[in-house]
């Protein structure tokens, strides 16, 4: 993919990081099948269905992989999110869309949590994923937030049961990563370590992370013996989050844990779809009630204005909005996967062709220049 900087000649983008491999097999999860072929045939399809779905064209596609922490798990660096989406927002036959085109452009990274809608999102992975190989996707749940009055936290029990659970409704024997939804302040941390390295030893977990822990919780975690070590942080993580910079991705990427991180298009503001001044878009998460409950923060005018800028950017470029976006977050060496949430199958593969962008230098200071005082750190 060939970028231009604003006001600086044409580069091309890198296709290249530490621990990134240029292709992988949609046939399997380990690393001995990685392919190098520049055209496989998912990216064929995935050129031949942007052009369906009116979202572009490309000549080439490729999606890039990056190694989770210190596991062996291999994972696309866009990842399919289903909060607030699958099984709550969107309707099945669309959802299902959504999941074949992740599949199809080689997304093979699937997040989710028990929470989400109650089961339900967990309940559609594990009846649409019917029929693919098991080894051929890296499948994400997590547990922490209430499933009934009696149901919530980390204490051992909960652990055994909510996991059990999740299986049980994504219709398989284990889950590639098991993660710790938020930090459990009514738990002893031992506790629910030691009941997550159980869960490890039985094979129903291969690997397990977490969600928004602090850099304390983190280190308190690393002073306990003789427990399972965390591979993966999921924080919120945007050109308009900032946070896990000052602690969290440091101290991560000092012990070998990988960020995956959600929200990376702010709720989709950062796709550069809100106008100032201008209504949402009738099919878009903020015009949706059961989709926009979070978004209000992001919906601010004076914010709208400097994102409105990064639209020319990103145009700039020759790229989306979208993609500068999620171009930006990738930057971070000790990211492993950007989670993206998408009701239709042209924001999948709009999202998916983020991989493998390099923004330099000069388009990075640019972006900070427009959203200076704008970002939360």
């Amino acid at each position: 993919m060939v970028i231009k900087a604003p006001g600086e000649k044409t580069v091309r983008a890198s296709l290249h990081r530490p621990k990134v491999f240029t292709e992988y097999s949609p046939i399997s999860g380990v690393p001995d099948r990685l392919i190098t072929a520049p055209q496989t045939r998912f990216a064929r399809l995935v050129a031949r269905r942007l052009n369906e779905h009116n979202c572009g064209k490309t000549e080439e596609m490729r999606m890039l992989y990056r190694q989770l922490g210190n596991s062996d798990l291999i994972v696309s660096e866009i990842a399919l999110g289903s909060w607030l989406t699958y099984g709550v927002g969107v309707e099945t036959p669309q959802a299902r869309a959504c999941l074949d085109a992740a599949f199809d452009c080689g997304i093979n990274f699937i997040d989710t949590a028990n929470v989400y809608g109650q089961g339900a999102a967990e309940s559609f992975l594990g009846e649409s994923l019917q029929g693919r190989a098991r080894d051929s996707y890296v499948l994400a749940t997590k547990l922490f937030f209430p499933m009934s009055a009696t149901d919530q936290g980390l204490s051992a029990v909960q652990i055994h049961k909510q996991l059990d659970d999740s299986l049980r409704r994504l219709r398989t024997d284990y889950v590639d990563l098991y993660q710790c939804h938020r930090y459990d302040e009514h738990t002893p941390l031992e506790e629910t370590m030691r009941a997550l390295t159980e869960v490890v030893e039985a094979g129903k977990a291969r690997y397990v992370g977490f969600s928004e822990w602090t850099a304390p919780q983190i280190r308190a975690v690393m002073e306990i013996p003789g427990v399972v070590s965390f591979v993966s942080s999921q924080p919120q993580y945007s050109m308009l989050y900032r946070v896990p910079e000052a602690e969290v991705i440091p101290l991560c990427a000092s012990n070998g844990i990988s960020q995956i991180v959600w929200s990376p298009l702010a709720q989709g503001v950062l796709t550069g779809k809100y106008g100032k001044s201008q209504k949402p878009p009738a099919d878009s998460r903020a015009a949706n009630p059961k989709m926009n409950i979070f978004i209000g923060k992001w919906l601010r005018e004076d914010l709208l204005k400097h994102v409105d800028d990064l639209n020319r950017i990103a145009s700039d470029l020759g790229i989306s909005t979208a993609q500068l976006a999620l171009a930006w977050v990738l930057r971070e060496p000790n990211l492993a996967a950007a989670i993206i949430g998408a009701s239709r199958p042209a924001q999948v593969l709009e999202n998916a062709l983020a991989s493998g962008i390099r923004l330099d230098d000069v388009s990075l200071k640019a972006i900070d220049a427009v959203l200076a005082g704008h970002w939360i750190s």
